[in-house]
């Protein structure tokens, strides 16, 4: 079987993703598959008459258009299969507000917030509680995140997250215990707990080995896990991802979860939580391509 990879792009995810694709590049000759591997950094149109030539497309990019469902649209319009979610799930899932509409829509809990667009004024003491989360309402790998503890440094990270986008998400931060949920087809996998050795699990931690510790699976009451766990594969399924994602959760101190949101292409860099938690249950990275590869060629 042939399969493209793609990776690389142009977001601000692009090293990462260059990381994720060339793991899977590795993965899947390691598995037996004839491997292409496609860079869109120029543009996708460019790409698409070797595309239509393989069996498969592994989306192994991260933000921007191969995560907003742009390219899984024309991935679609070329009749080629692709591993994860389509255009609908996918431009739902990297905007952060529409996600946690649809989540709190379903009485599911997610930290409360604000929008911010171009022009809005910046909100005050008067009518926000501080501490409180400021990002990008679509960028991932904790880009242009910052904690704010105090109104004086409030615009500053409006300001820092609109170099990444002109929509801002002003959420209320939990405190309490950093969570992912795994899921694969239709299975969620053991919880990773995230301990970052900075304040924040930011771009370094993520992905500069050390410097954050993973517990998997989390060392969490086994009812309180479950809970955890049917709420992320419901999630999934009212946001109508297909084939993997991972969902990302705060458990505050009364054993609450949170949701933050969803990743519709996890990581799969060595650092990644994913195939961590995949591992627990005794599937090796090549195993998780694999899987992922036969979810997707389902009909």
């Amino acid at each position: 079987m042939k399969v493209g990879v793609l990776l690389g792009g142009n977001s601000s995810e692009r090293d990462v993703s260059l990381s994720s694709g060339a793991a899977i590049i590795n993965a899947c000759q390691e598995l037996g598959y004839e491997v292409l591997e496609f860079d869109p950094r120029e543009g996708f149109d460019s790409l698409s008459i070797d595309i239509k030539n393989v069996d498969l497309v592994f989306n192994a990019l991260h933000g921007g258009d191969g995560e907003n469902g742009v390219i899984s649209n024309e991935l679609k319009k070329l009749e080629v299969k692709y591993t994860g979610s389509g255009k609908e799930a996918s431009a739902i899932c990297i905007n952060k507000h529409a996600s946690k509409e649809i989540v709190k829509k379903h009485n599911l809990f997610t930290p409360s917030w604000l929008v911010l667009e171009i022009g809005d004024p910046i909100p005050n003491a008067n009518n926000v509680s501080f501490p409180l989360v400021v990002k990008p309402n679509s960028e991932g790998s904790t880009i242009g995140l910052t904690i704010v503890k105090d109104e004086s440094k409030l615009t500053d990270a409006i300001q820092l997250a609109r170099n990444y986008d002109s929509t801002v998400l002003i959420e209320s931060f939990i405190d309490g215990r950093e969570l992912t949920v795994g899921i694969i087809g239709e299975k969620t996998y053991p919880i990773v707990e995230i301990i970052p050795s900075h304040e924040l699990y930011d771009y370094e931690c993520k992905y500069t080995k050390g410097m954050t510790d993973y517990i998997c699976p989390a060392q969490i009451e086994e009812k309180i896990s479950k809970t955890i766990q049917k709420t992320a594969l419901k999630i999934h399924q009212l946001l109508k991802c297909r084939h993997y994602s991972r969902v990302d959760f705060r458990l505050d101190k009364n054993n609450k979860a949170w949701f933050l949101e969803i990743n519709t292409h996890p990581g799969m860099t060595e650092t990644s939580l994913l195939p961590k938690s995949a591992a627990v249950e005794g599937l090796n990275f090549n195993s998780l391509i694999h899987k992922i590869i036969n979810e997707a060629l389902k009909k």
